[in-house]
This record gives structure tokens, sequence and C-alpha cells, in this order.
């Protein structure tokens, strides 16, 4: 038997790909936006059927994140993309799950949401210490304006709500807007 140990991965990765099922699982990273975008393109271009994509994510990246989001966006206009939290889905995973429609986003019962103000870790001259705290800044107002306007919190609340640690359950994001619903089964979407 000529088998690899990655055949069964390999395997999985294409029964996900063949019912069109996108896991975004583990840290975002540049590595995980580069094959997020890759099957999401080559999901929308094969066909217009539906899309689901899974985030179960701790958070990471900002600007791979903001990739995956508008990626999801973007192939959202030929094949519209439902969105799934199956367990947390924290900080740039939340920027991820946003991008789904309003009416198309989905957990499971007992996930669980963080909305933050992004972190930064610079080090170097007091200059470049300033140019990236002014960065962080703007960012934290650009995520707070998309999460204000994708759950039709007021910003101010928002903000308010992002200057620490912001936890909801499942039933919680539903009354913050961040959700449409929670699902039990395949069937539920």
């Amino acid at each position: 038997d000529n088998k690899t140990l990655s055949s069964p991965i390999n395997e999985l990765e294409s029964r996900l790909f063949d019912q069109r099922k996108v896991l975004v699982f583990g840290a975002i990273n540049d590595k995980l936006a580069r094959d997020v975008t890759g099957r999401l393109l080559a999901l929308a271009g094969a066909s217009d059927h539906p899309i689901d994509v899974y985030i179960n994510s701790p958070g990471g990246h900002v600007e791979s994140g903001d990739t995956i989001h508008d990626m999801i966006r973007f192939v959202d206009s030929v094949a519209p993309v439902d969105v799934i939290g199956p367990g947390w889905v924290a900080s740039a995973g939340a920027l991820i799950f946003a991008a789904g429609n309003a009416q198309r986003r989905f957990c499971l019962p007992n996930t669980r949401f963080l909305l933050h103000q992004p972190m930064g870790g610079v080090r170097g001259p007091a200059t470049e210490i300033d140019i990236e705290a002014r960065e962080i800044v703007k960012m934290r107002e650009r995520l707070n304006r998309l999460f204000a306007r994708e759950t039709g919190q007021s910003y101010e609340k928002v903000c308010r709500d992002t200057d620490r640690n912001y936890w909801m359950s499942a039933d919680e994001a539903i009354a913050y807007g961040l959700v449409t619903r929670v699902i039990n089964t395949l069937s539920d979407i």
C-alpha cells in the first residue's frame, strides 16, 4: 500500500471542497488567509451554489482577517456564503464572521464570541512606536465602525464594549446583532 500519512487529510480536504465547505480554524495569519482565499475563489468560480464557511478561531493578525473578510464579501456576489461559528469566534475571527450577510450568520449552541480592541506589539525607536500606536487607533476605529454597521449597535456602544474583552454567548450574540440564529443540525442552514 503506497498511501502516505497525509492521504486522510487530502481525502478530507477533497470531501470538504466537494461539499463547498471552507474551514477557518486556528490562529488567523497570512498562510490561512491565502488558503481560504484560494478555496473561496475556486468554489465561486466552479458554481453559484452556496458556500459554507466554518469559523473557529482565537483571532490573530487583523490584516489577514481583513483579507478573508473581504474575500467572503467578494465571492458572495457570485455564490452566497453562509458563516457558521462552531466553537469560539474571537477577535479577528469575529471580524471574519461579520463578513457574512446579516441573514446568513449562524452558530452552534455553545459558541462563544469575543470582541475587543486590536493589540499591538512593536519595538524600536519612539517614533516608530508612535506611528504604530496611531495605526492601532485607526484600526480600532475602523473595526468598531464595521461591527456597529454589521450589528446595528451604535458606534458609541461598540466603542464602550470593545474597550475591554467583550464576551458573548450564542444568545447574547443574537441579541447584539452579530448572529442570525443558533443552529443544531446541518439541515438548519
